[in-house]
C-alpha cells in the first residue's frame, strides 16, 4: 500500500497514513486531535532503484559504498577482512640501507663460495669413487 501524507488544519500538523489508492482521497482523522485532515502533496520524495540486489538513489553515479567510503565495483576478489580492494593499499616493503646492501652482499658471495666449494668437494670425491671402482674392476681382468 502506498504511504500517504495528510494535513490537518485545526492542530496543523502533517501525518504519514498506508492506506490503499482507492481510499487515497478521502479525508482521514488526525492522530493528535482526531479530526479529518485532507490530502496533500508529498512534502518529501526519495526515489530508489535496485542494482545488483542493493537499492541505489536515483540518480545513481554507478558507484558502491563499502564502510562509508565510496568504491567503484563491489567486492569480487580477494582482500584483507574489512577491507575493500579499491581502497586497499599494501605497506609498501622498505628499502634497505646502503650497509644492509652491503651486508647482504657479502654473504651472497660467502653463500656462493660455500655452494661452489661444496660442488667441488662432491665432484671431487665422486671422481675418487669412479677411480677405485675402476681400479678394482682392472685388477679382476686378467690380461
Amino acid at each position: 500500500m502506498p504511504l500517504y501524507e495528510y494535513y490537518c488544519g485545526s492542530c496543523d500538523g502533517v501525518f504519514e497514513q498506508l492506506r490503499s489508492i482507492r481510499e487515497s482521497d478521502e479525508p482521514y482523522p488526525c492522530p493528535e486531535c482526531n479530526r479529518e485532515a485532507g490530502r496533500i502533496m508529498p512534502t518529501s520524495f526519495n526515489a530508489f532503484t535496485m542494482r545488483d540486489g542493493y537499492p541505489r538513489r536515483i540518480p545513481d553515479r554507478g558507484t558502491y559504498w563499502h564502510l562509508g567510503k565510496e568504491v567503484k565495483r563491489p567486492i569480487n576478489v580477494a582482500a584483507p577482512a574489512g577491507q575493500h580492494p579499491d581502497l586497499y593499499k599494501p605497506e609498501p616493503t622498505p628499502m634497505p640501507s646502503k650497509g644492509d646492501q652491503n651486508d647482504m652482499a657479502d654473504a651472497m658471495r660467502q653463500d656462493g663460495l660455500r655452494q661452489y666449494h661444496a660442488a667441488r668437494e662432491k665432484a671431487a670425491s665422486i671422481e675418487r669413487k669412479v677411480k677405485k671402482t675402476v681400479a678394482k674392476s682392472t685388477k679382476k681382468i686378467p690380461k
